[in-house]
């Protein structure tokens, strides 16, 4: 009988161990298939809500997610801004915005906006992003664009 008792035993440990196991790849499945960065407005046509992923290569920024991808040369980079907002000084840009910013202000930084004189064409995208996951990328951008990122480190400070 000792012997049973045993086998049950491990068997529930075992058990235990395959839940553990399920739940944790579970989470990281969830958790890859969110993505970190969520296109909201831009002058490319991509839908509004789009997921995906920013990759900061040798000549620019690119964005790519399932409705299509915005790549902005870092050469014509006018504007690089990390703020709860989309700043009044670019709302009164004459961008022509194919989806305008429609956000809301927020106590953080959420929103990351780049704004690129492209051969004379005005290019724009404004991206949603938390800070855990852009502020990595900011010193890669600034030394390859040679530009700085305005990033807003109060709620004060932009009023």
């Amino acid at each position: 009988m000792h012997g049973h008792k045993e086998r049950r035993d491990l068997a529930a440990s075992a058990l235990l161990v395959l839940l553990l196991l399920a739940g944790w790849a579970y989470g990281k499945k969830k958790t890859a298939d969110t993505s970190p960065f969520i296109f909201l407005a831009g002058t490319d046509d991509l839908h509004k809500g789009c997921g995906g992923k920013l990759e900061v290569l040798k000549e620019g920024l690119a964005f790519t997610c399932p409705s299509g991808s915005v790549t902005l040369p870092f050469s014509g980079i006018t504007v690089l801004q990390y703020r709860p907002d989309v700043s009044k000084a670019v709302m009164d840009m004459k961008i022509p915005w194919k989806v305008p910013p429609q956000l809301s202000r927020v106590r953080e930084n959420k929103y990351f906006t780049v704004v690129c004189n492209d051969e004379g064409k005005i290019r724009a995208m404004v991206l949603q992003v938390d800070s855990n996951t852009l502020i990595p990328y900011l010193a890669e951008i600034e030394l390859r664009s040679g530009k700085t990122v305005q990033v807003w480190r109060s709620y004060d400070e932009f009023q």
